[in-house]
């Protein structure tokens, strides 16, 4: 019998106790977790974990969990809500075992069957995957329920379990590292049998991946303390114990931090070194690639019917990836049931015919098909496949091609490689979605394929110009016009929000999201209508109205921030003092403001902004100007940040920076107010004439 090891799909649902556990009673907690109010180890946590406990069992096919935890205060409440993740139709919560314990030490039970208990919650491709990375081929739920009676001080504890079918094996992904500080934390892992040894190998099964490959070895890709490895006991069991373990980070604009928390992922593979099974996976894949984009004769003639003879190469790039970005990309519509494909005669895509004569594919169908219809006009083009960077970075010690997620092409124009991103629905020809850039995987070239990075986007290719014409009064209200002008990933992010949201609806994000969050207090904003919404090739305009009441009025003054829209002071890093993980602000951008305020009669300037430079050479300046003419004042500030990623040694440097342009956002722009004039004297009184004389 052969059981397929599923190892490019099945993930680690969870894993969870140990045998000796299942059968045993709840801790009885001692007086001093019943009377803590804190934890020394963990100054200030909302909540400590006490254990937690994680094992899998392969050979009797179930995995469990089990946990206590001390509620410390108001936030720490939320760990009574318990999410329990698994795949559907082979996998099933057979037990849950649960209870609060009150700091007095009076104990409220869970009650009910894990039927009545669990509410189903499906997991979509865009879900929070910290614990799962889902594929296409497999839907899973999360199941969740929630602790009785629970209050601050109280103790949640709780086991659950799951099994699983005969014809499945656990990759246990053990992520070891939680929200809150850890006492103790045990790990349990029974291999599949045939990896067990002496009398416990009574088995003629054995695995294989989805390419036919016998998976003869279990290795482990693992981040613990430097003293800690991890080796199989005699009985081929995996056991380890870890005592204080602080919490995951929780620091602004901080990188994909899954590889590098202490984490322990097991996983079976066909027998290789590093270096040979990346070679190895890395030519299949190509292989692939080039199978699925060959530029057959049906490819060769929609190429033809799109370009014309006298097209350069570049024109005939643009002209092709109008064209792929055209059909529908089943990533951002929907994907088709099977019966539906049926109906419409339809098949899943084996080759980049396929996308094209169905005119719909998924985000890799398409990039595939944008790499064939290349190669079949004549230029020399390749596909990379890269880690999505928003979720994960490249890890070559883990030897698992799935954690790879998208593909983009570069193509040679000119003698010079430009990086596209095809499958990526609105994004504009010769870019990327930040995802991409700065991303690890493999990818072809000339010399064959390799691990290689695409590169980071340029400041310049993203760029943010807010700018505006306001009327103020005496007392300072204001009306008036903005625009906001967008290029790169936000007009990307907002055009690919257009794509599952009407109008009305991202107006609505648009105002919430763009203006709320930065328009002084007392004034309002609002979206009246798009430019180039539709339209990846030009720039995104937003035309905003503004209304309203800001600063503040004296008899003989009105005090206005300065930077219309810096007064609400987000200000990243100014009130972090320290940093462990490297700061990554995804991409590269710059962002210019410019406001000019009209003034009516009686109002001078008094004060406002002198012009001013701050720098951060190389990676970030802020420049200010200020123009006064008669009735008005001109104020403009434009900030670019042409670092992507700096890592934690240079946070201090970066956080003076952000503290001093944070102190120049907050000048105000001062207006004085003329007396009024002396109204003129009244002219004097001609004087009476006399009275005339009596006879």
């Amino acid at each position: 019998m052969r059981i397929s090891a599923l190892a490019r799909h099945l993930p680690l649902l969870l894993a969870f106790t140990s045998p000796a556990l299942l059968l045993a009673q709840f801790q009885q907690p001692t007086s001093e977790e019943l009377k803590m109010t804190d934890d020394p180890k963990a100054p200030g946590a909302a909540a400590v974990y006490l254990n937690v406990e994680q094992v899998i069992n392969d050979p009797y096919h179930y995995q469990t969990f089990y946990a206590r935890i001390k509620v410390l205060t108001e936030k720490g409440k939320e760990l009574a809500t318990v999410e329990i993740p698994y795949e559907r139709g082979n996998f099933s919560v057979v037990s849950i075992e649960a209870r609060t314990i009150h700091a007095d030490g009076k104990v409220i039970p869970l009650t009910g069957k894990p039927e009545d208990l669990l509410i189903a919650k499906i997991i979509d491709k865009k879900g929070d995957y910290s614990l799962l990375q889902p594929t296409p081929t497999f839907q899973f739920n999360r199941k969740v329920f929630t602790l009785p009676s629970v209050e601050v001080g109280s103790i949640l504890e709780y086991r659950y379990r799951i099994q699983y079918d005969e014809g499945h094996v656990s990759y246990p992904h053990w992520d070891i590292q939680r929200p809150y500080f850890v006492r103790h934390a045990h790990y349990h892992f029974v291999p599949f049998m045939g990896f067990l040894p002496g009398y416990d190998n009574m088995t003629a099964m054995h695995l294989e991946d989805d390419h036919d490959n016998i998976l003869d070895r279990l290795y482990n890709w693992s981040s613990l303390p430097a003293d800690m490895t991890i080796k199989p006991n005699a009985a081929g069991q995996y056991t380890f114990d870890l005592n204080d373990i602080p919490p995951i980070p929780d620091e602004e604009s901080m990188p994909p931090i899954k590889n590098v928390l202490y984490h322990v992922y097991f996983y079976y593979v066909n027998g290789a070194s590093v270096r040979d099974y990346w070679i190895n996976e890395s030519k299949r894949w190509s292989r692939e690639v080039d199978h699925f984009a060959e530029p057959s004769q049906s490819i060769k003639n929609a190429v033809a019917g799109l370009i014309a003879l006298t097209d350069t190469d570049l024109d005939k790039a643009k002209k092709l990836y109008k064209a792929v970005q055209a059909l529908d990309n089943t990533d951002y519509s929907r994907k088709k049931t099977e019966s539906e494909m049926k109906q419409l005669h339809l098949k899943t895509a084996k080759r980049a015919e396929d996308t094209w004569a169905q005119k719909s594919g998924t985000s890799e169908d398409i990039a595939l098909l944008y790499l064939a219809m290349l190669r079949a006009a004549g230029l020399t083009a390749y596909d990379m496949k890269v880690v999505d960077r928003n979720r994960a970075t490249f890890s070559p010690g883990y030897l698992n091609f799935d954690q790879l997620d998208d593909d983009i092409v570069f193509v040679t124009i000119a003698g010079k490689e430009i990086l596209l991103d095809p499958g990526e629905k609105m994004c504009p020809f010769q870019t990327v979605n930040w995802n991409h850039s700065g991303a690890s995987g493999l990818r072809q070239s000339a010399e064959g394929p390799n691990i290689s990075t695409s590169p980071l986007l340029l400041y310049t290719a993203n760029t943010l110009m807010r700018g505006g014409d306001l009327n103020l009064d005496a007392q300072g209200a204001v009306t008036g016009d903005l625009q906001f002008v967008l290029t790169g990933q936000k007009a990307l992010y907002w055009r690919q929000a257009a794509i599952e949201n009407d109008l009305d609806e991202i107006k609505k994000q648009f105002n919430h999201y763009e203006l709320e969050s930065i328009v002084p207090e007392g004034v309002e904003a609002h979206v009246d209508h798009f430019l180039a919404l539709d339209d990846p090739d030009a720039n995104l305009i937003a035309y905003v109205t503004v209304h309203g009441t800001m600063g503040a009025a004296t008899s003989k003054r009105l005090m206005l921030p300065a930077f219309f829209f810096e007064t609400r002071g987000g200000h990243p890093f100014v009130n972090q003092e320290k940093r462990l993980m490297p700061v990554d602000m995804h991409y590269a951008e710059q962002v210019h403001d410019q406001i000019t305020y009209h003034l009516p009669p009686g109002l001078t300037v008094e004060g406002a902004p002198q012009d001013n430079k701050i720098a951060w050479l190389p990676h970030a300046i802020l420049n200010v100007k200020t123009v006064t003419a008669p009735g008005q004042i001109t104020i403009s500030r434009q900030l670019s940040r042409a670092f992507t990623i700096a890592k934690a040694s240079e946070y201090q440097d970066l956080r003076g920076f952000y503290q001093k342009v944070a102190a120049s956002d907050q000048e105000q722009l001062v207006l004085a107010k003329s007396a009024p004039a002396s109204p003129a004297p009244a002219p004097a009184s001609a004087p009476a004439p006399p009275a005339p004389k009596g006879n």
